[in-house]
């Protein structure tokens, strides 16, 4: 027997979601039809919200409902320190650790080549103009180890070698390949704390 139609439709519309499969977005679906109305509303309205009300921040391009994200407004953070990272989740997830004062900067991908993406295609210059801007002297790449997040750190390094700015990159207690989003929270500040500078690495 064939699910109804609406039924079929929500599956659908769960599986787009990642790591979602069949059997998983069938059971998302039949638990909705438990849902009372309140819920209900609540989820139709808070997809409509980040749909229409979600932007980038016109600053550090992190997600925000407002032109400027609270990070880059809040006059008690050291602007003098930028955490550069792929994603806007990453930062969300330095933030959770509480340890990171700076504020961020977020590329929106990582040059691959093999992908056709190349450094124009990230949000690398308006790094360089904020460095150029702002009192930054000390940028962080807290990029994953993997080929893409290797290249675009010594891409970027190269960049800033001209500038009056310090350039590390956190320490690399994490597998090669592994994605940031699943490092343990002590293993990521301790990460953050090591970082290492790679500006004379590039000059030699």
């Amino acid at each position: 027997m064939n699910y109804p139609k609406s039924i079929k439709n929500l599956i659908e519309c769960f599986r787009k979601l990642p790591g979602i499969g069949e059997k998983t977005a069938e059971r998302l679906a039949l638990a909705v039809l438990n849902f009372d109305d309140n819920v209900i509303d609540m989820f139709s309205n808070s997809i409509k919200d980040v749909n229409l009300k979600i932007k980038r921040c016109s600053v550090c391009n992190n997600l925000t409902e407002d032109d400027v994200c609270s990070v880059c407004r809040d006059e008690s953070r050291d602007g003098s320190v930028l955490c550069v990272v792929e994603e806007a989740k990453n930062s969300f997830l330095f933030e959770k650790i509480g340890s990171f004062r700076g504020k961020y900067h977020v590329l929106n991908g990582l040059i691959s080549p093999l992908d056709g993406i190349g450094p124009d295609d990230i949000n690398v210059d308006m790094l360089v103009s904020r460095i150029d801007k702002e009192n930054v002297k000390e940028v962080i790449l807290a990029l994953k180890p993997s080929i893409e997040g290797e290249t675009t750190s010594l891409y970027i390094s190269k960049l800033l070698s001209s500038k009056n700015v310090k350039v590390s990159k956190i320490a690399h207690g994490i597998p090669l390949g592994a994605d940031i989003d699943y490092i343990d929270m002590l293993t990521l500040e301790m990460a953050l704390e090591d970082r290492k500078e790679i500006i004379n690495d590039v000059k030699n």
